[in-house]
């Protein structure tokens, strides 16, 4: 009985376990990396063909996104997951493989033009419906022997509709093991979907660290502060545009509105419209009204109940071409758009803030994370023009986010939640966070809770039967590439100080045109800053 962690430690994304047992090799989750790399992951130690099967926790891309790759390369054993988890990976890996192909495309069009070697996509659409053709959909709470000596059982984890965290019992001779994978745990009290629920015991549990460090922040009425945002921004004449995640934020955000139309909490402005402009989040959308009574929480059914749909009411309008997308911003008429990717960085979304940046009535909202170098994170930042399609765009429109939405639990839910464990594990595994944020979630266990808490790179092998390490790695950072500026390797400590320096360029050009007084003390404040950290 061996474990060996390849992904997500140490780091937030590319979750990815191996699991030998009882003469078999299985893998939890097959995640992309997203986002900038810390450590160098080590590659999967055995063959793609030699891999019987998958466990997958649920559908976001850093959990799922590298099974394609993994069928192109010759695994085609069964992957167990949810139903709901199987029927968002039908649309999400569909989607992801577009995206390889049509990047890999633009990249060859403009390097053949330079004489360059021709990319081939990570994968294509057809290593997406082989893998998805190897789905086996499991229902929650119900244990299934996939091997001889092995079965599992799906727990909802409250994070994304379908997901789950997962409880392996392994048996080999005399020897019995028992594993939990945690998956992404949910935070508590969110719409739709249901909270987490607890795993009774385990003898070594692998869980997630992802706001190991902190506490949400939550409004006290969630769809008031919304309404209060589309109030005003109504008033005005302008837009609300949300960058939304098109998997669950967005429906969620639908859930919302719906309430707000229902209570009346905008004020003259009747039957207002809301436009989700992301394919694939209408997809998802659809795919949520196909789960609403088997994975909605009891407050979401008391309304299906009622014949109200949750997610849905009067002025709903979808987007699926590029011209329907457009016609969006070519009627004045004040509207939400709803529209992906959720940190600005490609889609659609992109041409919303170009037609509404610029308009001081408009309003850009964020409601959700907002990674290091994103276009979402340089507009909370304060940036005042932004390049868009080669064009400078004079940010004007008001620019704010609403807290309070996490698919993630906080510190105070992941104690909760590891708590619940009716004995202590032997050894509690924490993955799934940032560099430091695993070490103080770890240092948390340890103190507050007398756990045997540990935070493993990629590499490390665990003997399950036997209770020791077998393999401890040192890390490997990842070294920049060629080009990447020294800002693209950055530790959170130092992006928070670019940060501040953006923002203080900001600040410079908002006092164009104050008195010369004022501005020669602001520059003389500068220089005497700049004398005391000059090295």
């Amino acid at each position: 009985m061996k474990l060996i962690f390849l992904g997500a430690t140490h780091e937030v994304t590319g979750s990815c376990f191996l699991l030998e047992a009882c003469g078999k090799r299985v893998l939890i989750d097959c995640g992309m990396e997203q986002g900038p790399d810390t450590y160098e992951n080590m590659p999967l130690p055995v063959k793609p063909s030699d891999i019987d099967m998958v466990l997958l926790t649920h559908a976001h891309m850093d959990h799922s996104g590298k099974l394609p790759l993994l069928y192109k390369e010759g695994f085609h054993g069964q992957v167990f997951a949810t139903a709901a988890t199987a029927d968002l990976c039908e649309i999400m890996l569909r989607d992801s493989a577009h995206i390889q192909m049509f990047e890999a495309e633009w990249k060859n069009r403009k390097g053949k033009r330079a004489g360059r070697e021709e990319i081939k996509p990570l994968y294509d659409m057809d290593d997406a419906v082989g893998v998805l053709s190897c789905f086996v959909r499991c229902e929650y709470q119900r244990e299934v022997i996939i091997a001889e000596g092995m079965r599992v059982r799906f727990v909802d984890a409250g994070h994304l509709l379908g997901s789950a965290s997962i409880e392996v019992w392994l048996r080999e001779k005399e020897t019995e093991k028992k594993l939990v994978f945690s998956g992404d745990i949910g935070n508590t009290d969110q719409p739709l979907i249901r909270d987490p629920e607890y795993p009774g015991d385990a003898d070594y549990v692998i869980m997630e660290s992802t706001y190991g460090d902190r506490s949400h922040e939550k409004p006290a009425d969630y769809a008031q502060a919304l309404a209060n945002v589309i109030q005003r921004t109504f008033d005005r004449g302008g837009n609300v545009v949300v960058p939304s995640f098109a998997v669950g934020r967005t429906q969620e955000l639908l859930y919302f509105i719906r309430h707000i139309k229902e209570k009346k909490l905008v004020q003259n402005h009747d039957d207002f419209e809301v436009w989700v402009d992301s394919p694939l989040a209408n997809e998802a959308t659809g795919i949520f009204r196909e789960h609403m009574w088997s994975d909605f929480d009891e407050e979401a059914r008391a309304l299906l109940q009622q014949g109200i749909n949750p997610i849905g009411f009067t002025g709903l309008k979808t987007s699926v071409t590029s011209d329907d997308s457009r016609r969006i911003n070519e009627d004045f008429k004040p509207k939400v758009i709803l529209s992906a990717s959720g940190m600005c960085d490609a889609g659609r979304i992109k041409h919303h803030l170009k037609h509404n940046l610029w308009r001081p009535e408009s309003t850009i909202l964020f409601v959700g994370y907002q990674a290091v170098g994103t276009l979402g994170r340089a507009l909370l930042e304060g940036a005042k023009e932004v390049r868009l399609f080669g064009e400078e765009i004079e940010v004007k429109a008001e620019i704010c986010r609403l807290p309070g939405i996490s698919g993630h639990a906080d510190n105070q839910g992941l104690i909760k939640w590891i708590s619940s464990f009716e004995k202590k594990p032997a050894k509690v595994f924490v993955v799934h966070g940032e560099d430091t944020v695993c070490e103080i979630f770890r240092n948390r266990l340890q103190d507050e809770l007398g756990l045997d808490a540990y935070c493993p790179y990629s590499g490390t092998e665990f003997d399950l039967a036997l209770g020791r390490m077998i393999r401890e790695p040192e890390p490997v950072r990842v070294k920049a590439k060629p080009g990447v500026t020294a800002a693209a390797k950055v530790t959170k400590t130092f992006a928070r100080l670019l940060a501040a320096g953006q923002r203080l360029i900001g600040v410079i050009r908002q006092n164009e045109g104050g008195a010369n007084r004022d501005l020669e003390k602001f520059t003389r404040e500068i220089h005497d800053l700049c004398d005391k950290w000059q090295r």
